[in-house]
Order: C-alpha cells, then sequence, then structure tokens
C-alpha cells in the first residue's frame, strides 16, 4: 500500500484517529493501536500510507519506534487549503 498523496492518506478514517493521536503526543505502534478496534499490523499499514506522504515520521529509541507528527509534510495540505481563504 503506498500513497503518495496526502489527501487520500487523511481520508481514512483510521488515519485520521492516529493523526488526532499523534498530534498530542508521540507514541509506539502498540500505544496507537491500543485506541483502534483494528490489529497492531493494520496499524502500523495505516503509519506506513502516512510515512509515504510524509505527514508523520518516526524515530528510534533503542528497540522503539516512535511516530510523531511531521510538520513540514502538511504544508502541501496547507496550500491547498488556504487559497479557499484568500
Amino acid at each position: 500500500m503506498t500513497i503518495a498523496d496526502p489527501f487520500d492518506a487523511i481520508a481514512d478514517p483510521n488515519r485520521r484517529h492516529l493523526l488526532e493521536e499523534l498530534r498530542r503526543a508521540p507514541k509506539t505502534v502498540n500505544e496507537l493501536a491500543e485506541g483502534l478496534p483494528i490489529s497492531r499490523p493494520a496499524v502500523s499499514q495505516h503509519l506506513k500510507a502516512l510515512l509515504d506522504c510524509n505527514l508523520v515520521s518516526v524515530s528510534t529509541s533503542g528497540t522503539r519506534r516512535i511516530y510523531a507528527i511531521h510538520r513540514p509534510g502538511f504544508d502541501r495540505l496547507n496550500l491547498w487549503l488556504d487559497q479557499f481563504w484568500s
């Protein structure tokens, strides 16, 4: 599953939920999976789609992979949306 268009990525309600959770604080896959009725591997696939379009970033701390919002990735969305307010 490769989604390079951020609009396609945020079309999925599970991905929007992940983004809302990450907006509050960086989290691991296991922490994110706790709030969703989908499997941990499915959460990982959704995170991969968000990574592919640069909406999230990932860092490592020991054996843990920590996901966070990647603010520059939202620039494309913001530019498109801003045209409706000017």
